[in-house]
């Protein structure tokens, strides 16, 4: 068929017929073959109408203006034209297109009423706009008269903001001369102006590529800035926020489609780096307030690091480091006790490190690592000076600031001769300043065993002289803590300790004394935290710090301060024994005594029920709800090592089913959706596990309320995979298997995560418990269509191995197995037909399901009996009829009523009933 008259004609057929599809491929055939102007344009016409059935309301609009080119009185193009273009939100061109219509065709009903309902609601949306209009000038006026009240100004700068992050309001500011309005407002210099200021700004640029580019170049990033260093810490957090919104947008946040306007969107590359420079000139500016120094370190974090390590292009984190890894230097090396520092707050030197350990996690190659280190042992280098102890102590902050973040790069410069002497040499200084940075160094660098050696030999002395005459707390709880850490230098290895009997007993003693001494300032306290999480690898500390209420619930007070969550979750870590302990063979052990090689001794109080105790002890004490505080902490300082020990904490906490309750009751399951789902590898595993355990054995909706719940599924099928254990696999399927009895919008959702392909594979494992979890989760997921249609598939044998699983030993295996399969030949008629064809031992396997002596067992063989003779197959259920199962049924029903076994009593009478219906037997009848 070739002629375009035939596809026009065909294409209509297909039309009214409803098969749109159909109609578009033969009038799209037309198109190519015709000719004709005239019949080109009825073509056109006609696919316009195909259009917009399908929703297609661009092409319909197209398709009708071709028609209109050929024939201006086309009324039913131009009607088209007119729907699609009201569609397309585009009111006043489709009241053009009507009016003309009218014209044409004046007592036309419908084009009448359309016109009027079109010029209605061109009226109200232009009422809608001058009123904007009007409210956005209005709030300006109000914000700006010196003579306004306050309440009223404050409700003003509320109302544009809110008005602000909708996408109409933000445009309509826009367009009504609001950023240079809002200028003026930064110029008043008043707080709550400024506020409102920024804040509007922010709902302006998010999400929208071109109006941010507009706003940089008409506020000025120096201007945004000067703002951000202000010190207060509210307008240099709402400009932080400012900064992101523009970020985001020019880097992809915005999903527009711009079309023609495309051309207009100029490229954004000049003005993010415009904004990374101007960032790093603030990091080390005198100018700059603490908190704005802070979020301008917050900036770099969040968007120099790649947020996805596959990305290939690194480019900032190179040129960061390039222009900006000494001023980071100088931040961390900051001591605010001497005279001419840079402003900053508690947070900032803590923050630059987390920096500097993104941008070194970020590097690809061993050439970017070692520029980065040359950078590093450059300044460090520089800043030494024999004659300037002021400098020396700089340098040794700033290798701390290395220690706290990209800790390799910082023990690699601790190697360096001189470095740890001089570190020794100034804790014997006379003044305060100088024992305090290199006490807090030595206790940063003796993390590796060999360094904490180097320091017992030779600074320990030094350390207790600084304890015992300083009379400062300052350096008193910093020269503990380091004592504290060279205490534990033998982590949990019960032969290694450091120090003389009870002296680690007596450390831990006084940072318990000072951690309660609400008295003493915040900073001293946190550095109790810090001694307490090495001296909790000692399991006689642990014992004393679970039973000391007080200690523990100061800890979990002071754990709202996110500077200091690090050390709060290794001292969780170490009381729960939660850390990666590998097992050790025996055999391994004998050889290494009889080879005179050292083996670690595990403490008595390390055994499992002294460590149930203490989970026990904490549980009581709020742990739960400390954690659920912690979990909700700043991204930029819960690092992932932070958040994986966290994971590591909750699944030992989760360990008792008893328990798990508790950790519902008080938040746990929903603080660990994040940990699960954000994070190291080994940490969203830990945090799935503990999911698991949770979900296994807990209402769902009650552990997980709302759509959290949905959110439960991704991590819990992660278990799945063949490289996790099998009690991991294993929790996890009792968990989905829990999940997918709950409705259908769940069962979709694990369908979704592509878990069905493993809990097939599972079905098939070895391990008797896992084969039962698995089997009982595919039961409550035969429900969904498309297990339904897997089963229908040919040529597997997913549902042979249904069949031979109601045979099985297994109690409970069985119920699963006969229940998926009473569920399945309830929903697919098909199947039971296919179920003789999968074994020959299909009726034998089914007489045993009914005759079973186990009641549930027995009701689900006799419901797949009741579906083999309701599926429309006469054949089988004449043969269902003409073996013992008729015989086996009959003696079920006429059995007496009994509570116990009245469901399947039921059932077999219904069956005979359905067998009568079918006139396979007849009822037993009486002679008269």
């Amino acid at each position: 068929m070739a002629d375009p008259i035939q596809f026009k004609d065909e294409g209509n057929k297909h039309f009214q017929a409803g098969e749109v599809d159909k109609a578009i491929e033969c009038y799209t055939k037309a198109i190519k073959l015709c000719t004709d102007k005239k019949v080109l344009a009825v073509v056109y016409r006609n696919r316009s109408a195909c259009f917009l059935k399908k929703e297609s309301y661009t092409n319909a609009a197209s398709d009708a203006s071709k028609a209109i080119d050929v024939d201006a009185a086309d009324v039913k193009a131009l009607f088209r034209r007119c729907q699609a273009l009201e569609k397309l939100g585009k009111l006043d061109m489709a009241f053009k297109d009507v009016q003309r219509c009218s014209t044409i065709e004046p007592k036309n009903k419908t084009f009448l009423e359309t016109l009027r309902r079109l010029g209605a609601e061109i009226q109200a949306k232009l009422k809608t706009s001058f009123s904007t209009d009007s409210r956005v000038q209005n709030m300006f006026d109000i914000l700006l008269d010196e003579e306004m009240d306050k309440d009223k100004k404050e409700m003003a700068a509320n109302n544009l903001v809110v008005l602000a992050r909708e996408e109409a309001g933000a445009e309509r500011i826009f367009q009504n001369n609001g950023v240079p309005l809002l200028l003026d407002l930064l110029e008043t210099g008043k707080v709550e102006m400024v506020l409102a200021a920024i804040r509007t700004f922010a709902g302006m640029c998010t999400g929208h590529k071109a109006r941010a580019m507009a706003i940089i170049h008409l506020v000025g990033i120096d201007k945004l800035c000067s703002i951000m260093a202000v010190d207060n810490e509210d307008i240099a957090l709402a400009t932080c926020d400012l900064f992101q919104c523009i970020n985001d947008s020019l880097t992809g946040g915005d999903r527009r489609i711009y079309g023609k306007e495309e051309a207009l969107v100029l490229d954004a590359s000049k003005d993010l780096k415009s904004i990374l420079m101007a960032l790093l000139e603030m990091v080390a500016s005198k100018k700059v307030s603490g908190h704005g120094r802070d979020q301008a370190l917050n900036l770099l974090t969040r968007n120099v690091p790649r947020k996805d390590k596959k990305d290939p292009d690194h480019s900032k984190s190179l040129f960061t480091i390039d222009h900006g890894l000494k001023k980071i230097l100088k931040v961390c090396g900051q001591i605010p006790d001497l005279p001419d520092q840079l402003p900053m707050t508690e947070n900032t030197q803590l923050i630059a490190s987390v920096l500097l350990d993104k941008l070194w996690d970020d590097l690809r190659c061993d050439p970017e690592r070692d520029n980065y280190r040359e950078v590093c042992d450059e300044y460090i280098k520089g800043k030494f000076d024999p004659n300037d102890m002021d400098r020396n102590i700089h340098a040794i902050n700033a290798l701390s600031g290395l220690l706290q973040g990209p800790f390799e790069v910082g023990n690699q410069l601790v190697g360096r001769q001189g470095i740890m002497e001089m570190m020794v040499a100034l804790c014997g200084s006379e003044r305060e300043v100088d024992q305090m940075v290199a006490v807090e160094a030595l206790i940063h660098s003796s993390t590796k065993m060999s360094r904490a050696s180097f320091i017992i030999t030779n600074g320990v002395s030094l350390l207790k002289d600084i304890y015992k005459k300083t009379k400062n707390d300052k350096i008193k709880i910093r020269a503990l803590v380091g004592l504290c850490k060279l205490g534990s230098a033998g982590g949990d290895d019960y032969s290694m300790r450091q120090f003389a009997e009870g002296s680690t007993e007596k450390l831990a003693k006084q940072c318990r004394k000072w951690l309660c001494n609400s008295a003493m300032d915040t900073r001293t306290r946190k550095w109790a935290i810090e001694g307490l999480a090495y001296l909790t690898q000692d399991a006689d500390v642990k014992d004393d710090f679970v039973e000391d209420d007080p200690a523990m619930k100061a800890m979990f007070d002071l754990s709202k301060d996110k500077t200091i969550l690090y050390a709060v979750a290794c001292t969780l870590v170490n009381c729960t024994n939660s850390y990666e302990k590998k097992d050790i063979m025996p055999e391994l052990v004998q050889l290494a005594k009889f080879s005179k090689q050292h083996v670690p001794e595990q403490h008595p109080k390390d055994k499992k029920d002294f460590i149930q105790k203490r989970v026990k002890r904490m549980l009581k004490g709020g742990v739960i709800s400390a954690l659920t505080v912690m979990v909700k902490a700043d991204n930029l300082l819960l690092t992932d090592q932070t958040k994986e020990m966290l994971a590591r904490v909750f699944l030992a906490l989760a360990d008792d089913p008893k328990d798990r309750g508790t950790i519902c009751a008080h938040g746990g399951g929903k603080a660990l959706i994040p940990l699960a789902l954000e994070g190291s590898a080994i940490g969203k595993v830990r945090a799935a596990h503990a999911l698991a355990k949770i979900a296994a054995v807990s209402n769902p909706e009650i552990a997980f309320p709302g759509e959290r719940i949905y959110e439960v599924v991704r991590p819990l099928v992660s278990l799945l995979h063949p490289e996790r254990d099998g009690v991991q696999n294993y929790e996890a399927l009792l968990s989905l298997t829990n999940l997918a009895g709950l409705n259908d919008k769940l069962r979709v959702k694990i369908l979704k995560e592509k878990a069905l392909p493993e809990i097939e594979q599972y079905m098939f494992e070895d391990h008797d418990h896992i084969r039962q979890a698995a089997t009982e989760c595919m039961c409550n997921l035969v429900t969904c269509k498309e297990v339904q249609d897997r089963y229908l598939e040919d040529g597997n044998d997913r549902l042979k191995l249904l069949v031979l699983m109601c045979v099985e030993d297994n109690e409970k295996l069985q119920r699963a197995a006969a229940g998926g399969l009473a569920m399945l030949t309830a929903a697919q008629k098909k199947l039971c037909t296919k179920m003789t064809l999968v074994t020959l031992q299909w009726m034998e396997i089914l007489q045993r399901l009914i005759l079973h002596d186990q009641p549930q067992i027995q009701h689900r063989g006799l419901v797949i009996v009741y579906n083999m003779l309701n599926s429309d197959d006469n054949e089988l259920a004449k043969k269902l009829m003409e073996s013992e199962i008729l015989e086996i049924l009959t003696v079920i029903g006429k059995a007496m009523d009994n509570p116990k076994r009245q469901i399947v009593i039921d059932v077999a009478r219904t069956c005979l009933v359905k067998a009568m219906d079918l006139g396979l037997i007849k009822p037993f009848t009486t002679p008269s």
